[in-house]
């Protein structure tokens, strides 16, 4: 059945016409919706560091939340890595539109959102304070820390919901509609914030509820699109299953992906775990320009994320010729937007960290956290792309390989020696760029080698 127009609207055929306009019109709407979701966790340190009535306490508050971000990263991971699975299958089917396939992708993938979400939920839940104990977070803050991962936890089936469903969106070049359903999550979340903190005085309780309460609208709105749908990828839900070719494609794509997310939440893990044994002050500072490189993160991952869509797209399309076109573009777009918003925020510094906290000295330690991470932050978005591109053809154990021995492997060796013998924050952050840079020549490497590869197979 052929869908509306008002609903092919939101779809981008990425086989055909200019790559530019087109990449913009896919990522722009996914750079303000990725923000959206991470003011989810930005309201919460907001909320509680500037209306918890006391200012040491608010700092201590804003330390137990932003302390959780490493080990929740690393729970998530795995299931994240298989949403890129997903858009990479659901992309190349759809673009050669092949409707069985598309539609035992898309009943796979949310029973597997589902089903994963409850799996690792428990475990997040069960493990949060070992965890937490593992990493030296300080007495202060560890109970405050455990508590609020707990509720988190507890709503990960619909964030799981929502962001595979979303990438199911992606494939199809659709990420305005996932844009509109965090506007209203979003609201949402920023209202309840305020009422469970001003209003209940539930502090750290309210802010995690409120997070947990408001992705169940988007992840709502989100599966009410798949099943409304009348195109190729509409989700029946009485047929609902996992399909054991369409799971183990999935799994042979995302695994690696989750897996390097993984390996690299370890190694933050370990970098957290060092900027605690410089106390509460430094984490709360460090927390909060952590959450502010986020937003420049985000606005990078999203030309990441079409990178692989287009290059999954026209892989599925075979047209070739367009994928070394796709990458030099996306490469192109990701170092403009690293540059300018990665300067940008670190010259806002002092301002942007005091919405967070207005303690001085964990204002300072936000900003020389920005001054190094900040303004080399294009090289992260560069090796990103590099790394899309391989996996849109499908490629993902290399660049997982790549990366954990690149990125993660050098940390880990930095922390263990330099970072020890010149003990300092500065020392410690000076790992990351580093070890992007590194990486990304290397993925870049393995990608010209591939494309040969193929060329040469299909001549």
């Amino acid at each position: 059945m052929q869908a509306p127009a008002r609903q092919k609207k939101y779809e981008i055929d990425m086989t055909q016409g200019a790559l530019l306009p087109k990449i913009l019109l896919f990522s722009i709407p996914l750079m303000i919706s990725s923000m959206l979701q991470l003011l989810f966790n930005a309201a919460d340190i907001v909320v509680v560091g500037q209306f918890s009535g006391d200012k040491v306490a608010g700092a201590h508050y804003v330390a137990a939340i932003g302390s959780t971000g490493s080990c929740i990263n690393l729970l998530l991971s795995v299931l994240m890595g298989l949403s890129v699975g997903v858009n990479v299958l659901v992309a190349r089917y759809f673009a050669g539109r092949q409707e069985r396939e598309v539609q035992e992708t898309v009943r796979t993938t949310i029973a597997v959102a589902i089903l994963g979400g409850i799996l690792v939920g428990a475990v997040g839940a069960l493990l949060s304070k070992p965890i937490l104990t593992l990493m030296g977070s300080p007495a202060e803050v560890i109970e405050l820390s455990a508590l609020y991962m707990r509720i988190y936890f507890a709503g990960l089936p619909v964030t799981m919901l929502y962001n595979f469903g979303s990438a199911v969106l992606r494939a199809t070049g659709d990420t305005r509609r996932p844009l509109y359903f965090l506007c209203a999550a979003g609201v949402l979340n920023v209202l309840l914030n305020l009422f469970f903190v001003i209003g209940l005085h539930l502090h750290v309780v309210g802010v995690a509820l409120a997070t947990v309460l408001s992705q169940f609208v988007s992840a709502g709105l989100v599966l009410r699109s798949l099943v409304r749908t009348q195109e190729i990828y509409r989700l029946e839900l009485r047929k609902m299953r996992i399909y054991r070719d369409k799971f183990l494609r999935i799994l042979n794509v995302g695994l690696p992906a989750g897996l390097q997310g993984a390996v690299f939440s370890l190694s933050n893990v370990l970098i957290q775990s060092s900027i605690n044994e410089f106390g509460s002050i430094a984490m709360a500072g460090s927390a909060a320009g952590a959450n502010l490189e986020g937003f420049v993160y985000m606005a990078m991952n999203s030309v990441y994320q079409a990178s692989v869509s287009f290059t999954s797209q026209n892989f599925g399309a075979r047209r070739m010729d367009r994928i070394g076109r796709v990458l030099r573009t996306c490469l192109a777009v990701v170092a403009v937007i690293g540059l300018v918003l990665g300067n940008t925020f670190y010259l806002l510094g002092p301002r942007l960290v005091g919405i967070y906290t207005s303690d001085a000295e964990a204002i300072a330690f936000g900003v020389e956290r920005m001054s190094i991470i900040c303004t080399t932050y294009l090289l992260c978005g560069m090796m990103d792309v590099a790394c899309g591109s391989l996996r849109g053809m499908g490629y993902s154990t290399v660049p997982m390989i790549v990366s954990i021995a690149g990125a993660c492997g050098l940390r880990v060796v930095w922390i263990l020696t330099i970072f020890r013998y010149y003990h300092s924050l500065r020392m410690l952050y000076i790992s990351y760029p580093v070890s992007w840079a590194v990486t990304g020549v290397v993925h870049l490497i393995c990608y010209l080698v591939i494309v040969a590869r193929i060329r040469k197979e299909q001549s």
